[in-house]
């Protein structure tokens, strides 16, 4: 049996907790050279720099690499703007930018950082300089049942309520592809950060309810958005062809839709490319970041 064992610890990172708009953005940064955000996904106990944690010491030999804990999410101040999360995201990020001096930055996304990646685009491209996206949330959400492994994610917080079973089984059994690389370590953590009483309170991540649920969805499929075949932003899409989360007919159709935009299905990959697929992951990004083909 392999045995599971935990990422070596980082580098000394610089780490900040910064007011935007009232609430509070944990960032931790490393490195010199172009910006680059890196914007995590939402399952429960998540955060920046556990999600990158195999990423953010190999971008940062060529880049300023900034990780937040996205709004909800680690030290970041906690709840969200329900009826347009994506929205709330982006707008976070961007305040984020604001308080850094940054004009113009790539963005890097997994899931519902992606989705975070992909409005704060929509809405300002001028703010984006490259953008890579892995499984984005939010592509084409509202035309098809929710996945096995998204309905696992959303039920995390509802019924019996949040448990390490729950946990492992979302991460072991949905979120890659090899559930004997996940040491037991990383879900120790996640699930520890998954029950902390702010986000018991109110989870970042859920189903849309009440009367405006389908105005919500709506918003958060960006299939709809008319705004993504004229989106200018160099844009490269990396979706793990085995992803049981978000499903991976959605980078065909950013592919499709986007004018600027390249796809690379990684095979043998679940949801969460950068992780299972580092080495990959990190000399593509920093090349296409850095223009390089």
């Amino acid at each position: 049996m392999t045995k599971r064992t935990a990422a070596p610890p980082l580098p000394s990172m610089q780490e900040s907790l910064l007011d935007i708009a009232g609430k509070k953005i944990f960032v931790a940064e490393l490195g010199e050279g172009p910006s680059v955000l890196l914007l995590h996904g939402g399952g429960p106990g998540a955060s920046g720099v556990t999600n990158y944690s195999r990423n953010i010491e190999e971008l940062a030999k060529e880049y300023r690499v900034i990780v937040p804990d996205l709004p909800g999410y680690g030290r970041s101040t906690k709840g969200i703007d329900g009826a347009d999360p994506f929205g709330y995201l982006a707008d976070g990020i961007r305040g984020l930018m604001n308080q850094l001096g940054l004009d113009k930055a790539h963005l890097v996304g997994n899931s519902y950082g992606g989705a975070c990646a992909l409005r704060l685009a929509l809405d300002t491209p001028e703010r984006v300089d490259r953008m890579v996206l892995m499984g984005p949330g939010g592509v084409g959400t509202t035309r098809a049942l929710p996945t096995p492994g998204l309905n696992s994610l959303l039920n995390y917080y509802s019924g019996d309520g949040p448990s390490r079973l729950k946990l492992e089984k979302f991460i072991r059994t949905y979120l890659v592809f090899n559930a004997a690389e996940v040491p037991d370590a990383l879900i120790d953590a996640r699930y520890a950060a998954s029950i902390d009483p702010e986000v018991v309170a109110a989870p970042p991540l859920r189903r849309p309810s009440g009367r405006d649920a389908l105005r919500t969805l709506w918003k958060m499929d960006f299939s709809r958005d008319r705004r993504l075949s004229r989106l200018p932003v160099p844009t490269l899409v990396l979706w793990g062809a085995a992803d049981k989360v978000n499903r991976p007919s959605g980078g065909a159709l950013l592919a499709d839709r986007m004018p600027n935009c390249d796809l690379y299905q990684v095979a043998n990959t679940g949801h969460w490319v950068q992780w299972e697929r580092a080495e990959l992951f990190n000399r593509v990004c920093a090349d296409f970041l850095a223009g390089r083909r």
